[in-house]
């Protein structure tokens, strides 16, 4: 379960990354809200999971899994280059959290 509450937290990091590239030094409500909202639920699960999987090992996961969602979404929505190289470096951050989990 504290690794479900995990990838979860960590898809709501992306959310309020993305986010915050909406909120125009937070005059823009909407966004500003959906920002803040992502950031509790994001924190909050982290906390949850790392109650149970080790601080060290949960951090890198959640960090990881914002990186490697946020840059998809810059990729899909926000023309940022898809290159081979951006893909392969995507790869070897999902191979060290696959490694994580299998060591936590």
């Amino acid at each position: 379960m504290a690794w479900l509450l995990l990838i979860i937290g960590g898809l709501f990091e992306v959310g309020f990354t993305t986010s915050l590239r909406f909120v125009e030094g937070f005059r823009n409500l909407p966004w500003t809200l959906a920002f803040l909202v992502s950031v509790a639920l994001s924190m909050g699960l982290l906390e949850r999971a790392a109650r149970t999987i080790p601080m060290g090992t949960a951090y890198a996961v959640w960090g990881g899994i914002g990186a490697i969602g946020t840059v998809l979404v810059g990729m899909a929505w926000f023309e940022e280059p898809a290159s081979l190289v951006r893909a392969l470096l995507i790869l070897g951050i999902v191979a060290c959290i696959a490694a994580l989990k299998l060591t936590a």
